[in-house]
């Protein structure tokens, strides 16, 4: 395990992952993942060279996954946002459930969790109305279900990306 230190913070990383240059490409991406590469290079007093083959090698090891746009949801005319958990009758339905899950657009995360309920998604919905046709005409039908528990949302205080700093 090799030691940086990086604006005052100490950050501890496995061999052939992350230096300090990887770290500081990562913190200036995630403020804005369209900066162009020569930018971000003078930038971080860098070349051009240096950046590309460093963010080529972070694509590859599955670090960076991919730039995106973030919609905003309530002005794409989604009013509604829910948590539901899903009970499964048997653990052998895991993988169909959760293609089943994937094909319904509103369904925007889905995430594998431990107890009575072995999966939460987040939903998005037009308004309360959808939101109860998408779990009652499109997730408790799919075969392996045997039932949910949903919690609305008020609204997203924050949501941020994983910490780079890693201790």
């Amino acid at each position: 395990m090799c030691q940086y230190a990086i604006e005052g913070t100490t950050i501890n990383m496995k061999e052939n992952q992350l230096d300090p240059i990887d770290v500081l490409i990562l913190k200036e991406l995630t403020l804005d993942a369209r900066i162009p590469y020569i930018q971000l290079a003078k930038k971080l007093k860098v070349s051009n060279t240096l950046v590309h083959q460093r963010i080529k090698k972070m694509r590859a090891s599955g670090i960076l996954k991919k730039a995106s746009i973030q919609l905003d949801a309530w002005k794409m005319g989604y009013e509604t946002a829910a948590f539901t958990q899903i009970m499964l009758t048997d653990a052998k339905h895991h993988r169909k459930v959760e293609e089943e899950l994937f094909k319904i657009p509103q369904i925007v995360e889905c995430i594998n969790i431990a107890g009575r309920y072995a999966l939460i998604v987040k939903i998005v919905a037009r308004n309360n109305r959808h939101l109860r046709d998408i779990i009652y005409e499109k997730i408790q039908p799919i075969e392996g279900v045997e039932g949910t528990n949903t919690t609305v949302s008020f609204e997203t205080a924050f949501a941020r990306n994983v910490p780079l700093i890693l201790e």
